[in-house]
């Protein structure tokens, strides 16, 4: 992962935005900040971040807003949210929008910054895997070397931690690997099991043909998930 990443704060507290900006480019990040959802648009028309670290609570659209907006444009930049509202609920709300990590007012600036590498590592590095070759979902297949899913009308776009959990499932097929298990190889810390159950749920709206009743990613209750490729 590089350390020249470019990194968007997002923040309408310039206090923050200040000391966050300061502190990614003393720790080699470029940095852009916006005050707003408005102008962090208007700045990624001409500049595509690497990653984003995005306030929840802002005046006008809410980060929550913003982060689902992008999602449904594609956009896979890996999202880091902020928030002074920790409750579980919420932190499901930043993730069922598309953010791929969750971190809550106040913070510790060294846990902001380890957060980030590694959603960057998640985003940039391949999952190691043990198989080798495409993996079938049906229709679909799963490159297990590029971590890239394909159709019959061509990619399909993947966030950055759809793909790391749909690679880590193809690693070890027909295995059950539990939330702690995958959430450790997407190197989150232990809030990120429900971030898991979060991912799967959007996941399995890409790769079933019907999420409520799935044919490839299924829950064995007690234990975890397990991918079962096929025709």
């Amino acid at each position: 992962m590089s350390e020249e990443a470019h990194i968007l704060v997002v923040d309408d507290d310039s206090r923050l935005r200040t000391l966050l900006s300061r502190y990614l480019s003393e720790n080699g990040f470029r940095v852009s900040t916006a005050a707003h959802a408005a102008e962090a648009r208007d700045k990624m028309r001409f500049v595509q971040p690497d990653a984003l670290v995005l306030d929840v609570m802002m005046p006008g659209e809410s980060g929550l807003s913003l982060t689902a907006s992008l999602r449904a444009e594609n956009a896979a930049m890996p999202v880091l949210m902020l928030t002074a509202r920790g409750a579980p609920e919420d932190r499901i709300a930043g993730f069922e929008s598309g953010a791929d990590d969750y971190l809550g007012k106040p913070f510790e600036p060294r846990e902001l910054l380890l957060r980030l590498r590694a959603m960057l590592r998640r985003a940039a590095a391949s999952v190691p895997v043990v198989v080798s070759g495409p993996i079938r979902l049906g229709k679909l297949e799963f490159d297990t070397g590029r971590a890239e899913l394909r159709g019959m009308q061509g990619p399909i776009h993947l966030t950055g931690g759809e793909s790391a959990l749909l690679a880590a499932l193809a690693a070890r097929p027909n295995e059950v690997l539990s939330r702690e298990d995958l959430a450790a190889s997407l190197e989150m810390d232990e809030s990120g099991e429900r971030a898991i159950d979060v991912q799967v749920t959007r996941l399995r709206r890409k790769i079933e043909a019907d999420p409520r009743e799935p044919r490839f990613l299924h829950t064995v209750r007690g234990r975890g998930y397990v991918l079962k490729p096929g025709i």
